[in-house]
């Protein structure tokens, strides 16, 4: 018997699941074309049910840090789902987790673990809420923080593909609690809180905007709203699902701390890497706030899933073998793949900007970007967007799967050997000519 080809699992999918997948950025809208259905993935490579291994630069979006099926974690999920999957009760292992994310990162004096990255800020927001007694929410134009009411404003990533300013059955009088404000701009933030300041709860931000492509803050930025947020009696939350442990041992904060651009949040949102590729998320900051959640306080957030003791242990198995060498090779390899793409597109002539935030990269296509750095979401929308999907093709067909959105984040893995490198490199020339012979629609 024939084994399933991408294009008949994919109509199957289309019958039984809304658009054929379970989170939007998976169908290809952006890029067009067929999905690829994964069944298996090793190191740097993953393979598509037709058979075909492909290098991969998205890594399960941040979390396989060490490489897929990394044998350490492997056997500490093995050893944990032999004892039992689910008890709906304590465990040692979340404490032990939430101990090391406590050493890294020194904010964070009590952790809470959920699920997924967007119940951890949908819980810092009601958190930031309850402590605060104030309603209002101030997010940035482009940031992304998981699907929750209120939050799906101009939020980049799977809404910036689709063009969407929103999303249907949230009701206005939810949405209208959340202030969106240019990023990098503290002239605007500054004259939001001018105007609503004792009615803002909380800002929320990306540590480091990923979900728009990369757009790093200006130097000094984070620090100047957390200043900004306190003066008003407001607090910060931190979103760092997606760099936290990713892009240094203690997240963004940890390449910021002991700079002159040092900031300290009052709650911080963690996911991705801290699961080690399992559904586990979490929020965590200072006691005093923390201790607000049930059954401390009166802020009431609970979940049956929370420290799962199967996912609890990919995290720690995880977070214990990202040691600084690890944190050194996914730095290399992010400069080498990026500096290897910008060049393939300069011999071509594409105008491009690469942006970096740390080992998260991504491209922004245009002659406005060229002349960056971009700093805003107004910019990355600009882009000459159409020039991604058929080189997204070219190196699909190559063999390297990348992000399907430009609006996305590249991920390096610390098992990118020298081999898996060169397979990148091979494919870029091919896919550089087919970005600079693309046309608007």
């Amino acid at each position: 018997m024939n084994a399933p080809t991408n294009d008949e699992l994919f109509a199957r999918a289309q019958a039984a699941i809304p658009g054929g997948v379970n989170s939007p950025v998976r169908a290809f809208r952006s890029v067009g074309g067929t999905p690829r259905f994964l069944v298996s993935a090793r190191g740097p490579y993953v393979t598509d049910v037709e058979g075909r291994e492909y290098i991969d630069l998205v890594a399960g979006w941040g979390p396989a840090i060490l490489g897929h099926a990394d044998p350490r974690v492997i056997e500490a999920v093995t050893d944990a789902a032999a004892r039992g999957l689910s008890f709906g009760a304590s465990t040692p292992a979340e404490t032990e987790l939430a101990e090391l994310v406590e050493q890294r990162v020194g904010p964070i004096e009590r952790l809470r673990l959920v699920s997924t990255g967007t119940e951890a800020t949908m819980s810092a927001i009601r958190l930031a809420r309850g402590f605060t007694g104030r309603d209002l929410l101030v997010k940035f134009a482009g940031h992304y923080h998981g699907h929750s009411d209120g939050l799906l404003a101009e939020a980049g990533s799977g809404l910036a593909t689709f063009a969407l300013p929103g999303s249907a059955g949230v009701p206005a009088d939810i949405a209208a609690l959340t202030l969106v404000v240019p990023y990098n701009d503290l002239d605007a933030l500054a004259a939001v809180f001018a105007e609503h300041g004792d009615r803002i709860a909380a800002v929320i931000t990306e540590a480091a905007a990923a979900n728009m492509g990369v757009v790093p803050p200006a130097a000094g930025f984070n620090r100047a709203v957390v200043e900004l947020a306190h003066a008003h009696g407001s607090l910060v939350i931190s979103d760092e699902v997606l760099t936290g442990f990713r892009v240094s041992a203690a997240g963004w904060w940890g390449l910021e701390d002991g700079t002159d651009t040092a900031y300290t949040p009052d709650l911080m949102t963690f996911g991705k890497v801290i699961g080690g590729g399992m559904p586990v998320a979490a929020l965590g900051g200072r006691a005093e706030i923390m201790e607000q959640l049930a059954p401390l306080g009166p802020v009431y957030q609970a979940g049956t899933l929370s420290g799962n003791p199967v996912a609890v242990a990919a995290g720690i198995a995880t977070l214990r073998a990202a040691d600084a060498s690890v944190y050194r090779k996914l730095d290399a390899t992010a400069e080498a793949i990026s500096d290897a793409v910008s060049a393939a597109l300069d011999a071509e002539g594409v105008a491009h900007r690469v942006q970096h935030a740390g080992n998260l990269f991504s491209f922004v296509f245009g002659e406005e970007a060229a002349a960056g750095p971009v700093r805003d979401y107004a910019t990355v929308q600009r882009q000459e967007s159409w020039r991604y999907a058929p080189f997204f093709h070219a190196m699909l067909d190559a063999g390297v799967s990348l992000p399907p959105s430009v609006f996305e984040a590249w991920f390096v893995t610390a098992a990118h050997d020298d081999s898996a490198i060169a397979r990148v490199f091979e494919a870029l020339p091919g896919a550089a000519r087919a970005a600079a012979s693309a046309r608007p629609a």
